[in-house]
């Protein structure tokens, strides 16, 4: 886990400052979980890949719901990572170095070509079906 203030803007708002955490579980080795506000607070939540996360540090990345740009020359030591759902969108400021850091520690745990290791199939088959055991 990772905690960090990230900046988020909304369309004719001015950016806000927000608690966010990123977070690694070796369980869902290909996934990322960005989640921002407080967490007594019920925190949003987006999932996406940590490939994309990566490649988003070198260049802009991604179709749909997330897309990742690197170092926007206004602000070059930060990562923006665009967030869109049905009920609007949001641009989120990320510092560059927490995120790198953070996946620099998920590839110490996760190699890049092994998550396929660490993927318990009988636990999501279980999930995808509804079976309990």
């Amino acid at each position: 886990m990772c905690k960090m203030t990230v900046h988020v803007s909304a369309p004719d708002r001015p950016p806000a400052p927000l608690p966010a955490e990123l977070h690694y579980d070796m369980a869902d080795p290909y996934a990322v979980r960005l989640s921002l506000g407080v967490a007594a607070a019920r925190p949003v939540d987006w999932v996406f890949a940590r490939s994309l996360l990566t490649g988003g540090l070198r260049r802009p990345t991604g179709t749909g719901d997330v897309l990742v740009t690197p170092r926007p020359r206004c602000h070059p030591h930060s990562l923006r990572i665009l967030l869109r759902s049905a009920a609007g969108a949001a641009l989120i400021e990320i510092a560059e170095s927490a995120v790198a850091e953070f996946l620099r520690r998920t590839v110490l745990l996760v190699p890049p070509g092994t998550e396929s290791h660490h993927i318990d199939m009988d636990r999501a088959l279980a999930e995808l079906t509804g079976r309990r055991d």
